[in-house]
């Protein structure tokens, strides 16, 4: 069996937990801003928000924008859970995209079918945010992954919002991955945008099935660009597989 050194979000993740089961953080405290815990613990930011999700996906924090986090639970649930490191493993990175594959194209036509004009908007200020980091992996997975949690939002139907927000963890070391591999051929980054794009149009437009569409597309792209193969029978009925360049 292989072993891996622990992370620094591990690491956090465990000790903090520790700290809320002990009663330190009691059910419906606050915890301490994500500035706070950052110097607190000695990490950085991007760090705590990583940790954040790790807690939020186990039941035991509930986040708000605005308000912080608050304790739920002193003990995690035993529920549905991904693995956390999906970058080791081809084959669980995989599966992860076969699921993002289902959820997030049938996000994308309930949104075009619901989107308010306040969620439209959101979405093309994400977008020329994006476009302007295009060349920036780090920054530009904050913004691709906004985009996507956006159309989950636009859905009204929390379920996909939270499920989403459950894979967030995974989603952004998905999507940084497939970022960075997009560094890789000239052209890559514009033809991703032109994807977004693409999804972005059709939800704006109303049309639910060309919104269904261009996910899937752009998520068997991704899929493709980071050499993954997904089996035929994951594509979404309706949908018709394209053929995309692996990076």
């Amino acid at each position: 069996m292989r072993t891996k050194a622990i992370t620094l979000t591990e690491q956090v993740t465990q000790q903090l937990c520790a700290e809320i089961a002990d009663g330190k953080y009691p059910v419906g405290a606050r915890l301490p801003s994500g500035k706070q815990l950052a110097e607190h613990y000695g990490v950085s930011p991007a760090v705590i928000r990583e940790v954040t999700e790790h807690l939020r996906s186990q039941g035991l924090v509930e986040s708000r924008q605005g308000l912080g986090s608050t304790v739920r639970s002193r003990v995690g649930n035993a529920g549905f859970r991904v693995p956390q490191e999906i970058g080791i493993d081809r084959g669980e990175l995989a599966s992860i995209y076969e699921l993002r594959l289902d959820l997030e194209s049938a996000a994308a036509a309930l949104a075009a079918l619901r989107r308010t004009g306040q969620e439209v908007a959101q979405m093309q200020a994400l977008l020329d945010r994006l476009g302007a980091q295009l060349h920036d992996p780090d920054r530009s997975t904050e913004a691709d992954t906004a985009f996507h949690v956006a159309i989950a939002a636009a859905t009204h139907n929390p379920y996909y919002l939270q499920l989403l927000q459950y894979l967030n963890l995974q989603l952004h070391q998905a999507v940084h991955a497939a970022r960075l591999n997009t560094q890789r051929q000239a052209g890559l980054s514009e033809q991703v945008h032109q994807e977004h794009l693409a999804i972005f149009h059709a939800i704006r437009a109303g049309n639910a099935e060309q919104a269904r569409t261009a996910a899937v597309s752009h998520l068997q792209g991704a899929a493709a660009r980071l050499g993954l193969q997904l089996s035929a029978r994951a594509i979404p009925p309706g949908s018709q597989e394209s053929t995309h360049p692996a990076a």
